[in-house]
């Protein structure tokens, strides 16, 4: 493995530390801000752990920054009040702010590619119906379970959890969540397969 492979993941840990760190200095809502980032300080952890037995590609270490980054701005802002959110809803007579749209897009977008990394590794799928299939249902499985979590946060926490909710009146918030990961997971997959397969063929 090259340095620039190895430096690679370093420096974006290293970015993402500072921006959860910024992120952390007066956010909109405390508890809301705990919440938001706890994925990405769990899934920086088993990065972490896994790092030497089970190196990811660089693009899929990239796309994760990305993600990351989506999270800890949801998480210092709460996702009903992000700017860029604000300002996409008045440049497109938006009803509402966009942001949360966005993100569960990600949400489906680079699991998707997480998900066909460790299956192409680890299984005898190869590429085609079959693994796409698969990663889109791992996709939408992970982006359910988020939504449980969320229903979870309600019940415990009443009132208080509106702010992690986001829902913004809208009762069919969580439909339009789960279908915004759904078309996260096929344009990932039918955008960057090829690319992904390039980056996979280099890992060997």
């Amino acid at each position: 493995m090259s340095y620039d492979k190895r430096v690679e993941p370093l420096i974006l840990l290293g970015l993402t530390l500072v921006a959860l760190i910024a992120s952390g200095i007066g956010p909109y809502d405390r508890a809301t801000w705990y919440l938001e980032v706890a994925p990405v300080v769990i899934g920086g952890g088993v990065l972490i752990a896994t790092y030497r037995r089970f190196p990811l590609t660089p693009l899929l270490y990239r796309l994760i920054f990305l993600h990351a980054l989506v999270l800890i701005l949801g998480g210092h802002y709460t996702y009903a009040r992000v700017p860029v959110g604000f300002w996409a809803q008045d440049l497109l007579d938006l009803a509402r702010n966009h942001y949360d749209r966005f993100a569960h897009f990600v949400q489906g977008f680079v699991p998707a590619v997480l998900a066909r990394e460790v299956l192409l590794r680890r299984t005898p799928l190869r590429p085609g119906g079959w693994l796409f299939f698969l990663v889109v249902c791992v996709c939408l499985a992970f982006s359910a379970t988020y939504e449980l979590g969320e229903w979870l946060a309600a019940v415990v926490g009443g009132s208080a959890a509106d702010e992690f909710l986001g829902t913004q009146g809208d009762v069919w918030d969580t439909q339009w969540d789960m279908f915004m990961a759904l078309l996260g997971a096929l344009t990932a997959q039918l955008a960057l397969s090829r690319v992904h397969d390039r980056a996979l063929a280099r890992v060997g």
